[in-house]
């Protein structure tokens, strides 16, 4: 998806660092805008957005997405790596209110959703989408995952040979198609829980979608399935905005700041190591075969 070596080091070493809330710099605690569960910090109103919404900051995503987006729907979505990303940046923007918005993940990459300041969606920055939207630069890294259900013997030499499941619309589903070239059909789902639930009855025997997303999985559904290996994919995952917008040289800006002033790899412990519950480094890289 939906995700620069450095920033994703940061994000899976999340063990190594120390969970620490963000303090603000120049603002009274007792003072500050209040985003859901988020902690935010920086200077309130450094830079200058021209919103779609007076006073908000309207952010296009695709729920649910555990870890990323605690929350259901919308008003229901109060915490979350991307949600308290998007805090921080409406924060440093001097908007006092995060305006959510719930749209399917193809209708956002596709560019076919307008009237929005960004979508943070764990989107993977590719070629193909550039071309109908803009993007910020990388945030983490992104690889594609491989979920199994537990006791079946699926690994790197068998794949291609099994029914697999991908998320419509993702580059997990141009992985499998154009790289895997499986020897079965291919079937994509709208929505994840839909596709691991497809994966516990049996319909398909794998899925294949972004890592950082399937963790979360295992921890949930214990002993019903786990993560056999990986793909490196070489690609990162950014925020994504309307073409020309006129937001995004700024916007670029307060995300490099997030990342630089260490803001992110903290969302990162807080939101993704719980939600992980394993070192994603230690799972098995799977490589394509020749051949494939």
């Amino acid at each position: 998806m939906r995700a620069a070596a450095a920033i994703g080091s940061l994000a899976v070493s999340v063990a190594l660092i120390v969970a620490t809330s963000a303090c603000d710099e120049g603002e009274p605690e007792s003072t500050k805008t209040q985003y859901g569960d988020c902690d935010v910090s920086g200077h309130h109103g450094e830079f200058h957005l021209s919103p779609k919404t007076a006073g908000a900051l309207t952010v296009k995503t695709t729920l649910p997405a555990p870890g990323w987006w605690n929350g259901d729907t919308p008003a229901s979505v109060k915490s979350g790596y991307e949600y308290c990303m998007a805090a921080n940046i409406a924060y440093r923007s001097g908007l006092d209110r995060l305006k959510v918005e719930n749209a399917p993940f193809p209708e956002v990459v596709s560019g076919r959703t307008t009237n929005f300041d960004l979508a943070l969606a764990q989107i993977t920055i590719t070629p193909e989408r550039s071309k109908v939207a803009a993007f910020s630069p990388p945030y983490l890294d992104s690889t594609l995952g491989v979920l199994i259900r537990d006791g079946e013997k699926i690994n790197e030499n068998n794949l291609r040979d099994v029914r697999i499941g991908v998320a419509e619309g993702t580059t997990g589903e141009a992985f499998v198609k154009n790289r895997l070239k499986p020897t079965k059909p291919v079937t994509a789902y709208a929505n994840d829980p839909e596709m691991v639930t497809a994966l516990e009855k049996g319909r398909i025997d794998a899925v294949v979608h972004d890592t950082t997303i399937l963790l979360a999985y295992p921890q949930k559904r214990e002993g019903r399935v786990r993560i056999v290996g990986q793909y490196r994919t070489d690609q990162g995952y950014g925020a994504l905005y309307p073409k020309g917008s006129p937001n995004k040289s700024e916007l670029d800006h307060v995300i490099k700041q997030l990342i630089d002033d260490g803001t992110l790899a903290k969302l990162s412990v807080v939101y993704l190591g719980a939600a992980f519950g394993q070192d994603p480094d230690k799972i098995p890289y799977f490589t394509v075969k020749e051949g494939s």
